[in-house]
């Protein structure tokens, strides 16, 4: 879906930035606030948070509606953080090659959470995968043996560490924005942010400099065509 700009003051190019900034960078909105207003632009934080809502989502589901198909891999996770007080946690899947597939936000760990996640996996990607990979919590294999009969199941904390450490930026993130408010929150932005933060954040290790800024420079490519904003030369 394209993004409808229709009705705001500023051009699409100066909202689409501040979008870029808040997810890809670990930026508050009073930060952004400041960048922009340092180019001579004047908008208060609370227009940019109103720009995240409004743009962050469709501008995400976007990139990934364009990226290839990830790999048949899956590395699956969960992690613990607190939420007023209650603990939640942060379900996700990466691929073989590190990229986010999706994330969930549960208050439970059982099976009909980890059933629930298998769900939401495969009517995104619609396609199942060659081999799952999980740490030892049974609420995997539970749930596998129902939705994903046929699929190799690998449970071993060891081989995981690629969704383990996929965590890391939202944990950065987490810390910036002094804790998510609500479920619900958290999965709005962890859903836009995976996507377009990832986007901008090829396996550099893996590649040579000319390489690396050939495919970033086709990355902005990407999200000038997404955001229907005309790349500068």
């Amino acid at each position: 879906m394209a993004p409808d700009y229709k009705g705001f003051r500023f051009p699409p190019e100066i909202i689409s930035h501040a979008v870029w900034l808040y997810f890809r960078f670990s930026l508050s909105f009073r930060d952004v606030e400041e960048l922009l207003a340092q180019r001579g632009i004047v908008v208060t934080y609370e227009t940019i948070r109103q720009w995240r809502l409004k743009f962050g989502q469709t501008y995400a589901n976007e990139l990934r509606r364009r990226r290839p198909r990830c790999g048949d891999k899956w590395h699956m996770d969960e992690v613990v953080f607190p939420i007023r007080g209650q603990k939640h946690s942060l379900w996700r899947a990466v691929d073989q090659d590190g990229n986010v597939l999706d994330i969930l936000v549960q208050s439970r760990r059982n099976k009909k959470a980890a059933k629930r996640f298998f769900r939401k996996l495969l009517k995104g990607l619609q396609y199942v995968p060659r081999v799952i990979i999980t740490d030892k919590l049974r609420s995997y294999g539970a749930a596998k043996r129902e939705i994903l009969p046929g699929v190799e199941h690998r449970q071993h904390k060891g081989l995981n560490n690629r969704a383990e450490n996929s965590h890391q930026p939202t944990r950065l993130r987490e810390k910036k924005m002094r804790r998510f408010k609500s479920a619900k929150h958290a999965q709005r932005f962890l859903s836009a942010f995976g996507p377009i933060a990832g986007h901008f954040q090829p396996r550099r290790h893996r590649l040579r400099a000319g390489e690396y800024r050939t495919l970033l420079q086709d990355r902005f490519q990407q999200w000038s065509e997404v955001t229907e904003v005309k790349l500068a030369t």
